[in-house]
Order: C-alpha cells, then structure tokens, then sequence
C-alpha cells in the first residue's frame, strides 16, 4: 500500500525502532531551504538532525533528561489523555571517543516504552525515539501506513525544511543555535485523508553548547479556527542535568 490506509484495510506493519530516523538522513541531496543571508554557511537538517556526533558533550556518568508533553484537543480523545513525563538518557562511555552507550528511560510507571539501549552512539538518539513514539500515535489515530508517514517526513526534511539560526539560553547565557522547521504534509496528494492533520508542523532546535546538543522537538496541528489538534514536544531539562 503506497498511500494512507483506507478505513478498514489492514494497516501495514513496520519496524518503527531506529531505522525510522536515521534513514530520513538518507539521500539527503537536496539542501534544505536556508532563511539566511549566508546560505553556504548553514547547515543542512539531516546534518543537525543525524549527521553530527550530539553526545561528545555529555559527560560520561551524566544523564540527560527531556520532559515530555502531549495533549490534544480533539473530541473522544484518539491520541489518548494528556500525558506529561520524562525521557532519560543515561550516558556511559562508547568505544570511540565520540560514542556513548546509552540506556534510556522513556516514560514512567504504565506509560512506560521500551527503548535502547544503544552502543557506541555518536548521535543523540532522542531524535528518533521521539518521533517513532509518534509516528506510532499519528498512525494508529490515521489508521495509516507508518512507512508512508515516515518517508513524507524524510522528505518534508529534506526538500521542505526551513533552516535558520537561533539563540538558546543555557545556564544563564545565551548561546547560538539552529531551529529546523517543516511541514512535511502540506501539498501532500494524501492530505485530504489525514483528518485535518495535514497542516502538521515539525519543530527541532540544535545547540552545540548543549549536552546532546538536541534542545526541543515539537509536533503540532490546529484545526482551521485555531483549537488544538495535537501539541506535542520535548524539551531538554537543564534542571536535572
């Protein structure tokens, strides 16, 4: 099945693990739109996203910690109740001097998800395992194909992607950064069947100065009269680290 899942087919089944992401890095050609006045300078989003060896800055015997939300305001609740939690990243040293090994801890209690652990890890995997949790969600919720939501994001970051440089406040100081937005969905010759999610808006900031150097990740669509199809984020907690 190439497209979305009609209701009452079968949805297709895939490894969502982290296959899913690492590969939107994957024939990245085509540079993402640059809104600066030095293109050449600027990054590209599968470079910041997947490219870049994020954990060199996290200290062994450290653990990085992203607080976690998602609501929505959608009627009957498809995507669940409000859930607020955490996901930690305990880091120990890796092979190389770049590679961490990594056990995470993603949720709590009976929210919990299984996940990692990772060997030898350059990139921060909190990249992918935030958006395989929702791609999990978005599809059960579209009744879609999760490999045809995977690859319009792969794309949507490779072809749609808006890259621009940003400021982060760290321990008190302002530091340089990158912000990543797409709207992968958007024109999509499916977008008719995505229930008004098609407007859905992909979020990432990047700080070097940061242990992981991921910042924050944010899925979000509202409705046409503006209310809240679905808010979902992640941030980095300098508090706990």
């Amino acid at each position: 099945m190439r497209g979305l899942v009609v209701k009452g087919l079968a949805t297709t089944s895939v490894a969502l693990g982290l296959a899913v992401l690492p590969a939107l890095a994957e024939d990245a050609s085509k540079p993402a739109i640059v809104t600066q006045a030095n293109a050449a300078a600027a990054p590209s989003a599968a470079d910041l996203l997947f490219d870049q060896p994020h954990m060199k800055n996290a200290a062994p015997g450290s653990t990085l910690t992203y607080d976690y939300l998602r609501r929505s305001g959608i009627a009957k609740g498809p995507f669940g109740a409000p859930l607020e939690d955490t996901v930690q990243l305990k880091v120990e040293p890796g092979k190389s001097a770049e590679g961490r090994d990594i056990s995470v801890v993603m949720f709590s209690g009976l929210n919990r998800v299984p996940a990692g652990p990772f060997e030898d890890m350059a990139g921060n995997p909190i990249v992918s395992l935030f958006l395989e949790n929702h791609l999990r969600g978005l599809a059960k919720v579209l009744e879609a194909n999760p490999r045809y939501l995977k690859l319009a994001i792969r794309k949507g970051l490779r072809e749609k992607a808006t890259v621009t440089p940003t400021k982060v406040t760290i321990g008190g100081r302002e530091v340089d950064g990158w912000r990543v937005v797409t709207k992968p969905f958007q024109g999509d010759s499916m977008a008719q069947r995505m229930r008004g999610l098609d407007d859905m808006t992909y979020t990432f900031v990047t700080a070097p100065s940061v242990p992981g150097e991921i910042v924050s990740i944010e899925a979000s669509s509202k409705s046409a009269d503006g209310g809240e199809l679905l808010e979902e984020k992640l941030n980095y907690d300098q508090k706990a680290g």
